[in-house]
């Protein structure tokens, strides 16, 4: 049976964690180059953030060899990172298992999506078999704080607001009953976290990311933009 898995990863010594733990506003997505021996190439998409604080961090991360600019589109960025470790250098100090570490690159499976954390790595993958995800996630159980959001049999059709957390459905319904959205606006941001009982920073940066979700799965997809 193949499934489609979203979970969380905490480990800080994953690559970029410090990068994002330093400019914990951006959203930072990661695709990963494997054809580039054991420093596979790092393509990192960055939004909601200045390019200055991100280059500080790109210059200051010690997992960073060098990094490059490539392109822009509105307040989204994208870079090419060359990594200064290897995935066993990076994480030796942490994983006992680099054996097992190693064959995660042999499962069945593709992970097609990786949100850079302050603490971790959000990933969402697919994978061949459900013996193919159980090796995956028990190794991460092993070896870190391994949390599975949600995991569904491939071809299972696609909730409202997939890819959106709870907590961030809550957020995008609750600021939008209340007229958050509207122009003039309703509702002020310290009111709707009222509301929900967070706080107002809190609120803020569940709106943020879950827009940036439903950016991401939709006028995103054409990248780069389409030219004027």
């Amino acid at each position: 049976m193949r499934v489609v898995a979203e979970f969380e990863i905490y480990c800080d010594a994953l690559p970029l964690v410090e990068v994002a733990a330093t400019v914990p506003e951006a959203t930072i997505l990661l695709e990963l180059q494997f054809n580039h021996g054991e420093r596979p190439l790092f393509l990192v998409t960055v939004t909601n953030e200045s390019h200055q604080p991100v280059a500080d961090a790109l210059t200051d991360a010690y997992d960073v060899g060098d990094w490059t600019l490539i392109g822009q589109a509105g307040d989204t960025r994208r870079y090419q990172v060359v990594p200064a470790l290897s995935f066993e250098e990076q994480l030796g100090d942490h994983i006992d298992d680099l054996a097992g570490l190693e064959s995660l690159a042999r499962v069945d499976a593709i992970i097609e999506r990786i949100e850079v954390l302050p603490d971790g790595w959000r990933q969402m993958g697919w994978f061949a078999t459900r013996d193919a995800f159980n090796e995956f996630s028990t190794f991460w159980q092993r070896n870190a704080d391994f949390r599975l959001s949600r995991l569904t049999r491939d071809g299972e059709s696609k909730p409202p607001g997939d890819g959106l957390t709870d907590q961030q459905q809550e957020a995008l319904r609750t600021a939008y009953q209340m007229g958050h959205f509207d122009i003039p606006r309703r509702a002020s941001l310290e009111e709707v976290a009222t509301e929900l009982d967070i706080s107002a920073s809190s609120l803020s940066e569940r709106l943020r990311r879950a827009e940036t979700q439903l950016i991401e799965e939709t006028v995103a997809t054409t990248w780069p933009p389409l030219p004027d």
